[in-house]
This record gives structure tokens, C-alpha cells and sequence, in this order.
């Protein structure tokens, strides 16, 4: 049984957290009630006689300005948003929706204005039940003003913000930050923490899904604890990302000598596995790159019709790639290495080729710019000091080149083709 929430899982539950459009304004909302209610604070902290005089009606006024400007402002920002995620959905995919939502700049101006709206009641309210005195009000003053200027310059500055926020650009740059963040931890921690797997099959008692989903999050922590009270040794067989059900194996276990365990309780084993409906970008870097492919072959419909959106997909590609190549030193692979009883999987370097450039090639394969593009990224990455990636290139480029052939009819647009294509020298 766990006896601890992990710092991973209690990260996790915040991040999702931060994908929730109210957490935010209801934060907001609790911090303008305390700014209303302390300006009365100052009027036993400071003295009467060192503040001007201020109309308590001035100030009402104001805030009278405030409360119906920032309901219209509020309920404004509320639909640009909604917008904005049905266009992201539409044009680009759904599958970039979480990350829309948790865009801050966002999220920080509704909070802003829901504040605002808030803390214009709840101050109108107290003065008009003569809450505050001399000071009180001054200071009331004071913070209006300040709260106005804050709702200025949030409002100039998301404005341009939402006109960019679900154009396509926009949501590509966020899949794309979103999947360098995940492939760079990946980078530096190959096997989450603990020990390479080799690649032999498992040994031990296997350890199936209780429920049905993707896996979001392996509890390294946690998973660590248990095998540390049980003097066993755990094998991870399903990586964030991996789909979990009754008859999938999510882990083996066996004993600390590492002769197979009778079984036993694995329920710490499986509550480590944070099964969910969705894949999430943090945890699961090919997911990010399954979403870019999306992105690209949407973009490549006789429908949409947008060859240059699959163009800029394969240049983030080919950049994620290139990063993720760059090689990292043993010394810093092997300091990783947090959590000796368990052992993890790499992530084939392969696989993650399959996810970003089988859908490209295929739907662009009658496309002859992005075909030449396509090999021309495939080229750069053929030239990698990384084997894993040299191959991976070398392979997609001869695969995206037999279906150039199979698609394109005109002699040239073939010849092009070629000529870009490193499996062809």
C-alpha cells in the first residue's frame, strides 16, 4: 500500500490542475476579496492625519465603472477563448486542446478581469455600509487605482494575445514547445530515473492494468518505495503513453536476488500507473509528435489544401529531432540513475519516426514540395552523429521515396525528389 504522495504525483495533480480554465479566476477572486477587506487594516495602522481626504462617492463612482466594465470585459474574454479552442480544433486539432486552454497569458487575463469585477462589488458594498474611515478609504483609493492600471495593461497586452491564440502558427509553436520540454527531459533521463531495461524479454510475475486508458504518468517515487518495502525489482513494460488494458502487462516484478516472486499484492505496483482517457504532452514525448503529424496531414487534405503548413511542421520536426540527438554525457546518463530497483524502457528512436513522418509521407506524397522538404529534413538527419538517428532517416527517406514514385506522375517532380533523397546517393 502507498504510504506517501509522491513530489511526482502531487506535480502531476498540478499540472492538471493548471489545465482547468476556474482555478486561476477563483484564485483571483479570493485574492480581491482580501484586497477589499484589508484596506480597512490601515485604518487602525496608520493616521488620520497623514492621509488626504477622499470622496467616499469619487470612489464608489469609480468602482460603480469598474464592476459593469469588467462584467462586459469578462464575458468578452470568455468567448474569444471558446473561439479560439473551436478553431484550434478545427484548423490544427484536438488533440492540442489542453494546450490552448492552459495558455497564460489567457487564463491571467480573465483571472484579471473576473477580479476586478469581483473586487469592484465587494468594495462597493463595504463603503456603502460605511466600512472604512478616513484611512480605510484612501487606501481603498489607492488600490482601485492600482487595479485599474493592472486591468489596462493586461487587456492591451491580450489582445494581441487572443488574435494569435488558435491560428494554426500559434498552435504549432505550443506543440512544439510542449514536445521539446518532453523530449529533453527524456533526453537527459532516458529511463525516467531508473535503470535501463535491456533487451532481453522480462522475467518475473506480471502485473496487468486495472483499468482501461493510456498510461499518463509512471510514479517513479512511489514505484521506488514499494520495492524498497517488498525486496523486489520492478520492470516497467508500459511507458506514458502506452495504451493499458485488463490483458496489457504494465510491469514485472521479481524478487531483489532476482528469482521470480510468487504472487502477491501488486496494488502498490499499479496505483503507480496513472491511467487516464487521454495521452498527456509532459510524460509522453511521442504523443507530441503523433499531434505535429496531425497537424500536417490536416493540413495536406484535399480539403484544406495547405502544403505549407505540412512545410513548417517538417522544419519543427526536423529541429526537435536534431535536439534530441545531441549527444549526452555518461557521466550525467549515469547521476540520473535515482531509483536502482527499477528498471525502464528507452524510447526507440525508430518509433519515434514512425509517429512524426509515416502520416507526412503518406499524405504528401503527391505533393512534390513537401516531398522534396521531407527529404531534404531526412538528409540533415541522415548526417546525425546519432546511429539510432542516422538509421531512422536513412530508412523513412527510402520509404517516403517509394511513395513519391507510386504518387507523382510528372518525370521531373520525381527527379527532384531524388535528387533530395539521401537513400538515393
Amino acid at each position: 500500500m502507498r504510504a506517501f504522495v509522491s513530489v511526482e504525483r502531487l506535480r502531476f495533480i498540478l499540472n492538471r490542475f493548471r489545465e482547468r480554465l476556474w482555478v486561476k479566476p477563483l484564485a483571483m477572486c479570493v485574492l480581491s476579496i482580501g484586497a477589499a477587506f484589508a484596506a480597512t487594516l490601515a485604518d487602525s495602522a496608520l493616521s488620520e492625519q497623514f492621509v488626504p481626504d477622499i470622496s467616499q462617492d469619487s470612489i464608489e463612482a469609480l468602482l460603480s465603472v469598474m464592476a459593469s466594465s469588467m462584467l462586459v470585459i469578462a464575458t468578452f474574454s470568455v468567448t474569444s477563448m471558446v473561439s479560439a479552442y473551436a478553431s484550434a480544433s478545427s484548423t490544427a486539432t484536438p488533440r492540442s486542446f489542453t494546450l490552448i486552454v492552459a495558455d497564460d497569458s489567457s487564463q491571467n487575463a480573465l483571472s484579471t478581469f473576473v477580479g476586478a469585477f469581483i473586487f469592484s462589488i465587494v468594495a462597493i458594498t463595504a463603503s456603502k455600509n460605511a466600512y472604512f474611515d478616513k484611512t480605510g478609504l484612501f487606501v481603498l483609493f489607492a488600490i482601485t487605482v492600482l487595479v485599474f492600471a493592472i486591468v489596462i495593461v493586461k487587456f492591451v497586452t491580450w489582445v494581441d494575445s487572443i488574435a494569435r491564440l488558435g491560428r494554426v502558427g500559434s498552435t504549432i509553436e505550443k506543440v512544439e514547445k510542449a514536445t521539446a520540454a518532453a523530449l529533453e527531459r527524456r533526453r537527459r533521463e532516458p529511463s525516467l530515473g531508473g535503470v535501463p531495461r535491456g533487451d532481453g524479454p522480462a522475467e518475473g510475475d506480471p502485473v496487468y492494468a486495472s483499468s482501461i486508458g493510456y498510461v499518463q504518468q509512471i510514479d517513479m517515487s512511489a514505484l521506488s518505495a514499494w520495492a524498497e518495502a517488498e525486496d523486489a525489482r520492478v520492470v516497467v513494460d508500459a511507458l506514458p503513453g502506452t495504451f493499458a488494458s485488463s490483458d496489457r502487462v504494465l510491469a514485472y516484478v521479481r524478487s531483489g536476488a532476482g528469482t521470480e516472486r510468487p504472487g502477491g499484492d501488486y496494488s502498490g505496483v499499479v496505483n503507480a500507473f496513472q491511467i487516464g482517457g487521454d495521452r498527456l504532452y509532459e510524460e509522453d514525448p511521442r504523443f507530441g509528435l503523433c499531434v505535429l503529424a496531425e497537424i500536417a496531414g490536416r493540413a495536406l487534405s484535399p480539403a484544406v489544401n495547405d502544403p505549407g503548413t505540412a512545410i513548417s511542421v517538417v522544419s519543427r520536426l526536423l529541429r526537435l529531432f536534431t535536439d534530441w540527438s545531441q549527444p549526452v554525457d555518461e557521466a550525467t546518463l549515469f547521476s540520473t540513475i535515482q531509483f536502482d530497483r527499477i528498471e525502464v524502457p528507452t524510447i526507440a528512436t525508430r518509433d519515434m519516426f514512425d509517429d512524426a513522418f509515416t502520416a507526412i509521407a503518406r499524405d504528401g506524397a503527391g505533393t512534390v514540395e513537401v516531398c522534396v522538404r521531407l527529404q531534404k529534413a531526412l538528409r540533415s538527419l541522415a548526417a546525425s552523429e546519432n546511429a539510432e538517428t542516422r538509421d531512422a532517416a536513412r530508412y523513412h527517406a527510402r520509404l517516403a521515396l517509394e511513395r513519391a514514385e507510386h504518387a507523382l506522375r510528372v518525370s521531373a517532380d520525381l527527379e527532384a525528389v531524388r535528387g533530395a533523397c539521401v537513400a538515393a546517393d
